[in-house]
């Protein structure tokens, strides 16, 4: 079983059409931007008789049928089946699914696409016999995840330019830091920063003013004034969290993903693992900044003073979760703790 990623899909369509496609993966744009890439090489959308699109409740035969028919007045046809639910579909129709990628002919492109439906491609045995059966017919698994930082950057700063603005790619990093790696996300954020600014330079504090965070991003924030023991800023922050009605266990769980990071750093670097196969392991495949990020926080805790402000999250999330607690003032204890931690090298409780 072989699944291929976008730098090989773009080598692959250069060469030309495969008679399958099977699309899935984390990010809606590429998927959509393939799909559409793909088909539109197979056969005009406006082409009633040789364009076809079927989703989730479709009749399989339906979809079989259309595949095995010949292109009218055309080389080829297309046919788009989207988010068909294979894992919990009849086995005639799941052995027919696995029969019509294996029987493509050359005269169709047939792209199975999934787009709001997530496929668990490690442990799932029938997404193992699809791409299989696709393979058989000189098929394509095409896994599209978020685009790396670099190439982020990349987009991001070539867009700018093209829109008559400029960007440094460090602004650029931190608007992926605080927008997200979302490709839809960053375009919408990117239009809006070149429309507000129209010409010249659009720096971090055009970033802030401008663009929107995402939770994580604000939440962050908070995470970053605790490990500067800003605790003026820090409380601040809490309050605008609360003020945006965010549920306090969301801002409990992004602070304990920082320090999370943290303890993942420090316990690779004791056993010798690199920053990459960090990011293999725990999933920052196209993350790697928040690796990057948490080494750098890292600097500021020894294992002591990590080791008690895992104890003081665990306390808060324990607290968080008792009938009648006031969650405000749970958050605004942990930040003095935490503080705390880092300045004295000791719990608050023993102090």
């Amino acid at each position: 079983m072989a699944i291929i990623f976008e730098d090989m899909l773009k080598k692959k369509l250069s060469m030309g059409l495969a008679p399958v496609y099977i699309l899935f993966g984390e990010d809606g744009f590429l998927k959509k931007n393939y799909t559409d890439k793909i088909s539109r090489r197979a056969a005009d959308p406006q082409d009633v008789f040789n364009y076809c699109k079927f989703g989730a409740g479709c009749q399989l035969q339906d979809a079989y049928d259309a595949a095995m028919q010949l292109p009218f007045m055309s080389d080829k046809k297309c046919i788009i089946l989207s988010d068909y639910d294979f894992e919990h579909c009849s086995k005639t129709d799941f052995d027919r699914l696995c029969q019509l990628l294996s029987e493509v002919p050359d005269t169709a492109v047939f792209l199975l696409v999934f787009d709001s439906v997530e496929v668990d491609f490690k442990k799932s045995s029938k997404f193992k016999k699809l791409i299989s059966a696709a393979e058989k017919n000189g098929g394509l698994a095409v896994r599209l995840d978020h685009r790396k930082m670099p190439e982020l950057i990349k987009m991001l700063t070539d867009g700018a330019t093209k829109r008559g603005c400029k960007m440094e790619a460090g602004t650029a990093k931190y608007l992926i830091e605080t927008a997200g790696d979302d490709i839809n996300i960053l375009r919408n954020e990117l239009e809006k920063l070149c429309a507000f600014t129209k010409s010249g330079n659009i720096d971090r504090n055009t970033v802030d003013l401008v663009s929107v965070k995402t939770v994580e991003a604000s939440v962050y924030n908070l995470s970053k004034h605790i490990l500067e023991c800003d605790i003026k800023e820090s409380l601040s922050t809490l309050d605008e969290l609360f003020f945006m009605h965010i549920e306090p266990m969301i801002i409990l769980h992004t602070v304990s993903s920082a320090y999370v990071d943290m303890y993942r750093i420090y316990a690779a670097s004791k056993a010798g693992v690199r920053v990459p196969e960090i990011a293999e392991l725990f999933g920052y495949k196209g993350r790697e900044f928040v690796l990057e990020r948490a080494a750098k926080d890292l600097r500021k805790l020894d294992e002591n003073k990590l080791r008690l402000s895992l104890e003081a999250l665990v306390n808060a999330d324990m607290s968080l979760k008792s009938f009648g607690a006031d969650s405000k003032i749970i958050l605004e204890q942990l930040i003095i703790r935490l503080i705390y931690i880092i300045v004295k090298g000791e719990s608050v409780d023993k102090a």
